[in-house]
């Protein structure tokens, strides 16, 4: 009897992670869509009385609205998260961005219908990011809450792996409509990713109705324990945590936008690489991505000491992010290739393993909305920003340096926050063994 709720329990699990996976790909599909697009078409389209520089640094504006909306997209799901169930969430915030992205490839350009344009645009651009941001955390919780006892970071990395497969997606279909010829791909090829994401969520809606509730938040529902209102608990009971890994996220987040969105733009209207040879670069490096991502949840999970682990997938960062930019900067495709895939390494092992180490420190009743509003407050003040402070500081200065200093500065203050962040109590006890418990008297999540 036993043998079989295992085998139960364990099928469970696994259909939990994949529908964390399958429903995390699609909506970072849409998300990263966005801001492919903003760094290649959408000065031109929505923008295109601002030339040149100015008009790029307002289109990375608007990409950076959607993370302006993130934290309140955590609060009201991570609300109805923590008091009536992380599936219920997982289903409204998908419905939400395949609606918002499938209407951005739907609405008409300034030379169509003027100001209202980029207006619609913008607001389109908000409603995207406030159901990302009740995405993430019922993802990373729906699967590491499901996960058996010591695999919460491993299960957790299911939905971390769905941000690089959105992304490779998001490049592939942008690689392919490059190769029409400017007109056709300014005039009606760049919506074809958005109108595809309609199809997309389909799927994803039919996998995750099949996802049961997470054990941990059956549990609170049943002893009637939730929280009345989890985003003043998570404030008011735990501002270091919410300081902590707010900081603890910054590279897991911001690298990928150094890449693929700054270095995109910066490549393709400074420097001698045209839109399909940086984009086959960023390709390369997502596929990187995928295959040594999982690695990074597998090295926490063995390793008896998470700290260890995290200093050993970070500091290569500091050398390695500085590279991808001077090799950029020679302007050799094969040098820039390499450049950018071996920067991807560190901050991809450790992006895995941040979901269930970050989660690991909130207790369950606050869980979705304190990982919520770490991770989407980061996104609104560090990662988002990442593509207009580096346009900033390259218009400021003239010079790549500037915004080699930003990337190293980033990857420190990930590191310093995160190693802080794990001296904190652990409130999962199907956590590594490594870990310290919670104190006596803290919730602990079932």
């Amino acid at each position: 009897m036993g043998a079989v709720n295992a085998r139960e329990q364990s099928r469970t699990a696994n259909r939990a992670g994949i529908g964390a996976f399958i429903g995390s790909t699609i909506e970072w599909f849409d998300f990263y869509i966005y801001g492919t697009a903003s760094a290649l078409v959408f000065d031109e389209v929505f923008f295109p009385e601002l030339d040149g520089a100015v008009g790029t640094l307002v289109a990375f504006a608007t990409f950076w609205v959607g993370f302006l909306a993130r934290p309140l997209g955590g609060i009201i799901f991570g609300h109805i998260g923590d008091r009536l169930g992380r599936k219920k969430t997982l289903v409204i915030t998908l419905l939400m961005m395949g609606v918002a992205t499938t209407l951005i490839g739907l609405l008409p350009g300034y030379a169509q219908i003027g100001v209202w344009a980029p207006v619609l645009l913008v607001l389109i651009r908000m409603v995207q990011g406030i159901g990302l941001g009740g995405e993430w955390g019922g993802s990373v919780l729906i699967a590491s809450e499901h996960a058996p006892k010591g695999r919460s970071v491993l299960y957790g990395a299911f939905a971390q792996q769905g941000s690089p497969v959105g992304n490779t997606l998001s490049t592939v279909s942008f690689l392919a409509i490059s190769q029409l010829p400017d007109e056709a791909f300014l005039g009606w090829g760049w919506r074809i990713p958005f109108l595809a994401s309609a199809a997309l969520v389909l799927v994803g809606l039919f996998i995750r109705m099949r996802v049961a509730e997470s054990p941990a938040m059956a549990a609170l529902i049943e002893r009637r324990t939730v929280a009345k209102l989890p985003v003043w608990e998570v404030v008011r009971s735990h501002p270091a945590l919410l300081a902590l890994g707010i900081g603890a996220c910054t590279i897991g987040l911001s690298a990928t936008y150094f890449k693929s969105t700054f270095a995109l733009s910066w490549a393709t209207s400074q420097l001698d690489f045209d839109r399909s040879s940086f984009l086959t670069i960023i390709l390369v490096a997502n596929i990187a991505q995928i295959v040594v991502q999982p690695f990074g949840a597998v090295i926490a999970t063995t390793m008896r000491s998470w700290s260890r682990a995290v200093t050993v997938m970070l500091l290569p960062e500091v050398v390695l992010l500085p590279l991808m930019f001077v090799l950029i900067s020679t302007q050799h495709y094969g040098l820039a290739m390499f450049g950018v895939a071996i920067a991807t390494v560190p901050h991809c092992l450790y992006y895995a393993a941040l979901a269930g180490m970050l989660a690991s420190r909130f207790p369950a009743h606050v869980r979705y909305t304190g990982i919520s509003l770490c991770y989407q407050l980061c996104g609104t003040l560090l990662g988002g920003t990442t593509p207009i402070v580096g346009q900033f500081l390259l218009n400021l200065s003239g010079s790549i340096t500037a915004v080699i200093a930003y990337a190293v500065f980033q990857v420190l203050l990930t590191l310093g926050c995160m190693l802080l962040l794990l001296r904190r109590p652990n409130h999962d006890d199907r956590a590594h063994v490594g870990q310290p418990s919670a104190p006596h008297g803290e919730a602990v999540s079932a």
